[in-house]
């Protein structure tokens, strides 16, 4: 199973993505790709998030039983420590 969540992104790459997955909310798609065709994907992705980010999850035979890769600027950083995936949030831009 793959997951994968766009937010910002030009609305004719969110209708490219229902092709390969469901869409349950607004930018977030759930499906089952194999490794092929979702390294295919995320490369389209990649190339037309423009502004926005992604981030893509899915099933693989690890620790955590699963696989994380992001794109784009997004206040969640995806960092490795020893092998386990975990999630950072960095801090808001202080307001003047």
């Amino acid at each position: 199973m793959t997951v994968l969540v766009v937010e910002a992104v030009p609305p004719g790459l969110r209708g490219q993505l229902t092709r390969w997955f469901l869409e349950l909310r607004a930018g977030v798609y759930i499906g089952t790709l194999d490794s092929r065709v979702r390294g295919l994907v995320w490369e389209r992705v990649r190339r037309q998030v423009r502004k926005g980010n992604a981030v893509m999850a899915w099933a693989a035979a690890n620790e955590q039983g699963f696989e994380v890769i992001t794109h784009g600027k997004n206040r969640r950083e995806l960092i490795d420590i020893e092998g386990l995936l975990l999630m950072r949030m960095t801090p808001e831009p202080a307001k003047k």
